[in-house]
């Protein structure tokens, strides 16, 4: 997979060696992004005495945890109302896990360009007023800090901007530098990382790689996006993929013009949403949904970004910023997240098998992905603690439907979605969500 523009900024890793043959270890951890290395960071932080191995069919941070938008954000991952009556509790320990990785970065000296300013929201139709407007109401009696700004209360200024809203909890980061860090701060506490091992199969107390077996008490199954690869998974998490570009740096001119100096990560209230922050090095990264799902949950691996997609992100940038109309991607790069039917990540451990997994973030898993790193050591070493009680553990939602349904579904989805976003810019002072829209989501879920 060509590697995104996070990791291009870094340059290549010195290769990690691939498993050397059959092992047997206490702890077995598929995948070496973000939920994996923050697994094994929190198992050896709570007993340097485990014998903990990584196995990564590519590189560290390969997949989304090296190609993410770059917020490290307190968003719930999923509808509130499906949490339950933990949700709050949930959303409290989010907001907690922002602070943790910040501390977590000071501690073990991982320079992840980390900048906690926040995240503003704009509406910039009628119809994404009212619904932003519907947001902060039903929002703040579980966030007081989440508020609702004019036009001049915001830190960033885009064309045609309505209302924003505004939440203190989330910080921009380097995700490629963020998870590269991390994996050298579990490596230092007595981890081993082996590279270039494809697993064929994840089974009770074992894992079957194309380089040897590894017997392990438990086995962590921290796949996200790649889950549906693996046997009996293909219609655990749906395979969601997201794109994103970048531009050249931008001159302060720019930025007189526009603000951003609080170094907000920025997002918009359209169906087809965006996401977007101001890098370390003064670019713009944006990133939105292209070619949303691929028909058998097949996943792509040569990073190829379509250039139908290239311009639309290209499009919504000059919509926000009319200033940058003409300008061209100076990078571009695709990744894939998983997405659970309902929408909602889930933690999980079995004793009796000595399985556990985490994942189906749905685009939100920075923070979230960290918060499971904590839980999953939690409940691999056996201690009861409000983590291990939040209402995401030992979820388990419904398998999404089978082919062809699942890409009719999808596909249509965003297309209904795209159509409406269309609707309420043409008709841009209606408060109405277009109706197109409320039937996607009810087709899918949301």
């Amino acid at each position: 997979m060509q590697p995104g523009y996070w990791q291009a900024e870094l340059g290549p890793s010195a290769p990690r060696p691939p498993l050397p043959g059959d092992l047997e270890v206490d702890v077995a951890i598929v995948g070496a992004g973000f939920t994996g290395l923050w697994t094994t960071y929190h198992l050896l932080r709570a007993d340097p005495s485990l014998r903990v191995v990584v196995l990564e069919r590519e590189q560290v941070g390969f997949g989304a945890s090296g190609r993410n938008g770059g917020w490290l954000s307190a968003l719930l991952p999923g509808p509130r109302a499906r949490y339950g009556t933990g949700a709050d509790a949930l959303g409290e320990a989010m907001r907690q896990q922002v602070l943790d990785v910040e501390k977590t970065c000071a501690e073990e000296g991982i320079d992840a360009d980390l900048v906690r300013g926040g995240t503003l929201t704009v509406a910039t139709t009628g119809a994404q007023e009212q619904r932003l407007r519907a947001h902060v109401a039903t929002e703040q009696p579980h966030d007081p800090d989440l508020v609702l700004l004019g036009p001049d209360e915001c830190d960033v200024r885009v064309a045609g901007l309505r209302v924003g809203a505004f939440t203190p909890h989330c910080a921009r980061v380097q995700p490629a530098k963020l998870v590269r860090g991390l994996a050298e701060a579990a490596e230092r506490r007595g981890a081993v990382i082996h590279e270039g091992t494809t697993v064929r199969e994840i089974g009770t107390r074992r894992v079957v790689t194309d380089r040897g077996v590894v017997r392990a008490g438990w086995v962590v199954r921290a796949t996200e996006g790649f889950t549906a690869g693996l046997p009996g998974q293909r219609r655990t998490w749906l395979p969601m993929n997201s794109s994103m570009i970048a531009t050249d740096p931008l001159p302060q001119a720019f930025w007189d013009e526009v603000g951003w100096e609080g170094r907000a990560t920025l997002g918009d209230e359209a169906h087809v949403y965006c996401y977007a922050q101001r890098t370390a090095g003064d670019r713009i990264a944006i990133g939105g949904r292209g070619i949303p799902y691929r028909y058998g949950s097949r996943t792509d691996d040569s990073g190829e970004t379509a250039r139908a997609t290239v311009a639309e992100l290209e499009s919504t940038l000059a919509r926000l910023f009319p200033q940058l109309a003409g300008t061209h991607a100076a990078a571009a790069w695709s990744g894939v997240l998983g997405v659970a039917r309902d929408w909602c990540a889930s933690v999980g451990a079995d004793p009796a098998t000595g399985l556990a997994w985490a994942g189906g973030y749905a685009g939100d898993g920075v923070t979230t992905s960290a918060l499971a790193g904590r839980t999953l050591a939690d409940l691999i070493t056996g201690t009861a603690s409000d983590l291990t009680a939040l209402p995401w553990v030992g979820r388990a939602p419904r398998r999404w439907e089978p082919e062809p349904l699942r890409w009719l579904g999808v596909r249509t989805a965003y297309a209904a979605y795209r159509l409406a976003d269309r609707v309420e810019t043409t008709h841009v002072d209606s408060a109405r969500t277009s109706p197109v829209a409320r039937i996607a989501d009810r087709l899918t879920g949301q």
